[in-house]
């Protein structure tokens, strides 16, 4: 039996989070709103009304295309109408864009464990308005207009992807990209990434295209990997039994975990594109481009790899570390506020600082503790003013009341005990009141020395050092109660 590979395209739809609609002023965003609450006469297709574009969402495609390294941006490029018939279409159509779209070429690099990390070229990028959304309800198909018009950027990869591993790895790169551009929320259960599936199997070895089949509106990473998985093996299948793959466009069903048929796939052709008669060309002079250009961030790759370089860091809290924008940038603001280690800095941030992230759901530029403040906890905690783990409290506290690190030590009282005098009578009071337990100890039961420290570690409310004091405790019980001087 032959090796077999697959041969994988993707098609991602990307929802901007434009305030308003592509072609008009309704609100884009309307996961929450009640059905057809968003829509005006120009969204819901009515006759004789003219679209006007949105210049914000062609600021946000070039801002994306220049994030790829598009190859070549159009300076000027057409809408197109797309014509098909679908019951959430109204107009009958889709305004979008076909023969020159707004960007060709360009690539996302995955980032691989072993070093080889891969590149999936694209092909083109595009804008477009999304359709309406169809329901099933109570044996009814009921229609929602609130989607029709909210732009969209789709993006076409060349058939680069070899497993539905590295496209679901494709599609984690691409989440990470549209969120740090601040372009996209691509929450994909919500529908602000979308993606369709090509694929194809040929004999590991040859580079033919054979015929592929699409799979449509995927709605989860986890279920492209699936349905790509499931894919691959049905057209081995079907091949291994002598038999032809046809090009069908098939829907995933999450549930039962298989494919259906959906339709034959349809071809440029059926579609009929001609340029939209209502709308001016997109030009994009120099002058534009330039000041698009001057927003474009530090890439999370690039800041990855630096962040290695420039303070140390293990790839591993690299990678997590510049995993989402305003957290790179909370981090690296720490580091440039304290003497301290920046792998100390980095344990802290995605220990502590992650949890209360996620506890208080906000972003780390959402935080009151600010990375000034993180600092001066991380400083204090290493100046032995406290321990790690009031440090731990603190920066609750800090988040909480919004008070500084210092003022919170002074009010509460959270210096730590480390006089050894004062934590030398102490410990003896606690074995003077607890003789059962330190006859326990003298007939050789060692490890209720723990006990002993634990009484003396609430009594200073965790605020000793818990080796002193362990050190103290064996003193003194294995000197029958007294400590030397």
């Amino acid at each position: 039996m032959p090796e077999y590979e697959s041969v994988i395209g993707l098609e991602t739809h990307i929802q901007l989070n434009t305030r308003s609609k592509i072609f008009c002023g309704c609100k884009a965003d309307s996961w929450e709103d009640d059905p057809n609450v968003n829509i005006c006469p120009i969204c819901a297709g009515l006759p004789g009304v003219l679209p006007t574009l949105n210049k914000s969402v062609v600021e946000k495609a070039v801002l994306l295309a220049l994030a790829v390294q598009a190859d070549n941006i159009l300076p000027i490029s057409y809408l197109a109408r797309k014509n098909y018939f679908y019951p959430d279409l109204p107009k009958g159509y889709q305004i979008s864009q076909y023969a020159e779209p707004l960007a060709r070429g360009g690539r996302l690099i995955i980032p691989s464990a072993d070093g080889e990390d891969r590149v999936v070229n694209i092909e083109k990028l595009h804008i477009e308005e999304d359709a309406g959304k169809t329901v099933h309800q109570n044996g009814k198909r009921l229609i929602d207009f609130n989607r029709c018009g909210v732009p969209l950027v789709e993006m076409v990869t060349a058939p680069d992807i070899r497993s539905a591993d590295d496209a679901a790895a494709y599609l984690i790169q691409l989440r990470r990209l549209l969120r740090w551009l601040g372009i996209s929320e691509a929450d994909m259960e919500r529908g602000q990434l979308r993606c369709d599936a090509n694929v194809s199997i040929r004999i590991l070895g040859e580079d033919s295209l054979n015929t592929k089949t699409e799979i449509k509106n995927i709605n989860s990473i986890e279920n492209v990997r699936a349905a790509i998985k499931t894919e691959v093996k049905r057209q081995i299948q079907t091949v291994e039994a002598g038999q032809t793959i046809e090009a069908w466009t098939l829907g995933w069903d999450e549930d039962t975990e298989t494919l259906r048929k959906m339709r034959s796939k349809e071809t440029e052709a059926d579609y009929r594109y001609f340029r939209e008669p209502d709308l001016l060309p997109i030009r994009i002079d120099e002058e534009w481009l330039l000041e698009i250009k001057s927003s474009l961030p530090e890439l999370p790759l690039a800041r990855q790899k630096r962040f290695t370089l420039d303070y140390g860091l293990p790839d591993y809290d690299a990678a997590i570390l510049t995993e989402e924008r305003s957290l790179s940038s909370y981090f690296e603001a720490t580091v440039k506020l304290s003497a301290g280690d920046p792998k100390t800095i980095s344990n802290w941030v995605m220990n502590d600082v992650l949890r209360l992230i996620k506890e208080k759901k906000i972003s780390a530029g959402g935080l009151r503790l600010i990375p000034k403040y993180l600092a001066e906890i991380i400083e204090i905690v290493e100046s032995g003013m406290i321990t790690r783990g009031t440090g731990k409290e603190l920066l609750v506290n800090v988040e909480d009341k919004g008070k500084t690190p210092l003022e919170l030590v002074e009010l509460e009282g959270l210096a730590q005990v480390s006089d050894e005098e004062t934590l030398k009578s102490m410990a003896m009071t606690i074995v003077d009141q607890n003789p059962k337990q330190v006859a326990t100890y003298k007939a050789g039961k060692a490890t209720i020395l723990g006990w002993f420290v634990g009484q003396l570690m609430r009594a200073t409310k965790g605020r000793a050092d818990a080796k002193i004091v362990q050190s103290i405790f064996q003193e003194l019980l294995d000197n029958d109660g007294d400590l030397g001087s």
